[in-house]
């Protein structure tokens, strides 16, 4: 299974190669080990009963008694020269069916096994006389089933135990590697994975601090040199505002109209390069959710209606001009290609999800990703003035990446676009 864990997928791999090392070894054992000892026991069995019946034949009678008491204390063997009717042994143990084999190839006829008083008894013929020879039938081979499952539970045991210590060993630190990665969102304040360990997962470790070294530089680097550039772009533009003022008034008034946007545009192009740059190093707090999002909702002129579900009183930690940010731009985007606009806000055990609802065309889903890149427009003919910068969802994505949220583009229902953040946090209660 892809969403099995590693000691899952360990312990099921020694598991099968311990199931075939297990059935190796009670075949291994039950052909060169238990059948030779069942086959010589039964032999040395069937050896006894006809040693003990001549012995008895050959005895005067006044001594055979004693013979008798002697078979029974030392062989666990009774011996009889009466015969009794007894019903024949059902037991199928392979044992017993080797002891009557061997009894028949010693005596030249066939042996018929019977069983009585917790005994198995043998008719016997010898030198003139029917004896009847009870042995206990506790001489029993091993048996092969019972050994191998044994031997398979005891082996699974000793998998299982072996594996878990294994896989503890290896999982603990890449577990905490994953978290780790799962939480560095190129902050120059990351904790460095413990090089220690097994020289594999040292090599790990230190393979990611160094790429989350590398990486928080080149965010900060980044961020650093688009500042600069936003600040040194903003001195012109700046001069070419007061410029704009001071011409004479007999300048056209149409062409001063177009400046001025062009400038508007240019500063509003610089702003979003800004945001998108810096990303967001904000801290979290507690923020109650609802009001925090009726606020940020008015803002707007036009009237947007926000649907809740949860408790009113719901806070949750988070960084509160980042998530103002993400929406402002979700609502913005929506009331530039969409109408009908709403939100629909809700809270879970574990998340807050907010979605951005609007009945325009909507976004193809091969473009759904695409969209949170940026300068990416679904229309390639807009302009600045009429389509925006391009840094919309950009900046929305890079703020989500910052935070450990989640954006996603979806079709809500036949006739509605759903533009859906989710923010995985705890609650700031718990």
């Amino acid at each position: 299974m892809a969403t099995s864990s590693l000691l899952v997928r360990t312990t099921a791999t020694l598991a099968l190669s311990a199931l075939a090392i297990v059935g190796t070894a009670t075949f291994a054992l039950n052909r060169f080990v238990i059948e030779p000892i069942t086959q010589r026991a039964a032999d040395d069995e069937a050896a006894l009963l006809v040693l003990s019946a001549q012995t008895w034949v050959e005895l005067p009678p006044q001594a055979r008694p004693l013979f008798e008491l002697e078979l029974a204390e030392s062989h666990d063997l009774i011996i009889s020269g009466q015969t009794r009717d007894l019903p024949v042994a059902t037991t199928d143990a392979p044992y017993l069916e080797i002891v009557g084999n061997q009894l028949a190839k010693r005596l030249g006829q066939p042996v018929l096994l019977m069983e009585s008083d917790d005994l198995v008894w043998a008719n016997v013929p010898m030198g003139g006389y029917l004896m009847q020879i009870g042995f206990s039938p506790s001489r029993q081979s091993i048996q092969p089933l019972y050994s191998g499952i044994f031997i398979s539970a005891l082996g699974a045991a000793i998998v299982f135990l072996t594996s878990l210590f294994i896989v503890r060993r290896i999982a603990r630190p890449l577990s905490a590697a994953a978290e780790r990665a799962g939480s560095f969102r190129g902050s120059e304040h990351f904790r460095p994975l413990p090089e220690e360990g097994p020289a594999e997962l040292v090599s790990l470790a230190r393979s990611f601090n160094t790429m989350a070294t590398e990486v928080s530089a080149l965010l900060a680097n980044r961020t650093t040199l688009l500042a600069g550039i936003s600040h040194d772009l903003r001195t012109p533009l700046a001069r070419m505002r007061i410029a704009l003022e001071l011409l004479p008034e007999n300048v056209e008034l149409e062409l001063f109209q177009r400046f001025e946007r062009n400038l508007e545009a240019m500063d509003e192009l610089i702003g979003d390069t800004l945001r998108f740059a810096r990303g967001a190093s904000e801290s979290t707090l507690a923020v109650a959710l609802k009001p925090y999002l009726e606020d940020v909702v008015a803002s707007f002129d036009e009237a947007i209606e926000v649907s809740w579900q949860g408790p009113e009183d719901a806070s949750v930690e988070l960084a509160a001009g980042s998530f103002k940010r993400v929406v402002h731009n979700l609502l913005s985007n929506a009331q530039r290609y969409g109408q009908n606009v709403r939100v629909a806000a809700r809270i879970k055990p574990d998340a807050a999800i907010v979605s951005v609802l609007d009945s325009g065309p909507g976004i193809e889903p091969e473009y759904r990703q695409k969209v949170f890149e940026p300068f990416f427009r679904l229309d390639a003919s807009r302009s600045v003035t009429t389509g925006g910068s391009g840094l919309g969802l950009a900046i929305v994505a890079q703020l989500c990446n910052a935070h450990g949220w989640r954006i996603s583009v979806r079709d809500a229902t036949t006739d509605e676009n759903e533009l859906r953040l989710l923010v995985p946090i705890r609650s700031a209660q718990a």
